[in-house]
């Protein structure tokens, strides 16, 4: 099972949202799915109430300790992809989702304010040893700003493509609970989130090859 911790201590980052829209998109892909809300702030479970449709499957954690034993059940239970939500601070919780990770994805808006806010969890993902991405999220269609934003993402690491620009379907898909790839298939929001799916399951699956060349290596 692969794990996605979806981390950064700034709020308004979008991070339950795009939790939400990537995990529809891996289930688009016809992948078994579930969201793990280590957010108090419950967004992520208020969405699942207003969702007709049972998955994906939502699990809720408080205590650090309980992430570990949510995903051996999770994995048990034959799920493939587990995305963590977390709070917007650096504390215990999120530091174990990040320990749990195969990739944890940094979502900072194009903004001096933000990029410096993820600083922290950079920091703390690099003290662990995780594989990462930064993900530019609600961006403006073009401008100085976001061409600045890029090229100081990409110098303080991996930058995931393509950019999720601000874009009322996301919102709009939340409150109806949906997925934006539900709510306007056809729109330029599910393009975008698609995409991103796309690039991320890749680095998952290359990733899973490399852990399985070396587990053959060392049996050899």
């Amino acid at each position: 099972m692969h794990v996605v911790a979806v981390v950064t201590q700034k709020g308004g980052s979008g991070k339950s949202t795009l939790s939400v829209g990537l995990a529809m998109a891996a289930m688009q892909r016809s992948e078994r799915v579930a969201l793990i809300e280590a957010d108090a702030q419950g967004t992520i479970s208020k969405w699942r109430e207003r969702r007709e449709n049972p998955y994906p499957r939502v699990e809720r954690v408080a205590d650090p300790a309980d992430i570990e034993l949510v995903i051996s059940r999770l994995q048990g239970d034959g799920i493939w992809l587990a995305i963590i939500d977390t709070a917007a601070t650096n504390n215990v919780l999120a530091t174990r989702a990040i320990a749990c990770a195969d990739l944890c994805l940094i979502p900072a808006r194009p903004s001096a304010a933000d990029i410096e806010a993820a600083i922290p969890t950079l920091i703390a993902i690099r003290r662990l040893d995780r594989r990462f991405a930064f993900v530019l999220n609600q961006t403006p269609t073009r401008g100085a700003r976001l061409s600045e934003a890029a090229a100081s993402l990409s110098s303080l690491g991996v930058l995931a493509l393509p950019f999720i620009g601000q874009r009322n379907d996301h919102q709009d898909a939340l409150g109806a609970g949906l997925g934006v790839t539900e709510f306007a298939p056809e729109g330029k929001a599910s393009e975008e989130i698609l995409a991103l799916w796309g690039w991320i399951s890749e680095r998952l699956i290359v990733e899973s090859n490399d852990h399985g060349q070396a587990a053959l290596k060392t049996a050899c």
